[in-house]
C-alpha cells in the first residue's frame, strides 16, 4: 500500500483527474470498449457511481460513449485520444520514478522482486 501512496504521488502534476478516475481509463486502455456494467465490474464499484465518473470524464473529453448497435440499451465507453494521451503521460512519469528507484537496489534484491510478481499479480486477481 506505501508503494501504491507513492506511485500516487508521482502523477502528472497537471492532471486534474483522480485516482479512480485514472484507473477507469487504465481498464479502458486494458480492455478496451466496456459497457458501463462491466467498467462498474472492472473496478468493483455500482452502476450507478460508474455512470457518474463516466460522465465526469465525457464532460473532460477524456472518454467518449456511444450506444451498442446491437443492444440499443447498452452505451459503450471508449478511450479518446486525450484520455489515452493523459493515461500514458501519467504512466511514463510513474515508470520513470519507478525504474530510478529500482536502480537503488542491488542486482539480488530486484531478482526477488522480479520473482515475486507472479505471485503478486496471482494474489490481486483471486476473487
Amino acid at each position: 500500500m506505501r508503494l501504491r501512496r507513492r506511485l500516487a504521488l508521482e502523477r502528472q502534476p497537471d492532471n486534474p483527474l483522480s485516482l479512480s478516475q485514472m484507473t477507469v481509463l487504465g481498464s479502458l486502455h486494458r480492455h478496451g470498449e466496456l459497457t458501463i456494467g462491466q467498467l462498474a465490474a472492472h473496478e468493483r464499484v455500482q452502476p450507478p457511481s460508474m455512470t457518474r465518473t463516466v460522465t465526469h470524464l465525457v464532460d473532460g473529453g477524456y472518454v467518449v460513449r456511444r450506444p451498442d448497435a446491437s443492444d440499443g440499451r447498452q452505451v459503450l465507453v471508449t478511450l479518446s485520444d486525450l484520455g489515452r494521451q493523459t493515461l500514458l503521460a501519467d504512466r511514463r512519469r510513474r515508470d520513470a520514478w519507478l525504474a530510478r528507484r529500482l536502480t537503488e537496489l542491488t542486482p539480488d534484491e530486484r531478482e526477488v522482486l522480479r520473482a515475486a510478481v507472479p505471485l503478486l499479480d496471482r494474489l490481486a486477481h483471486k476473487d
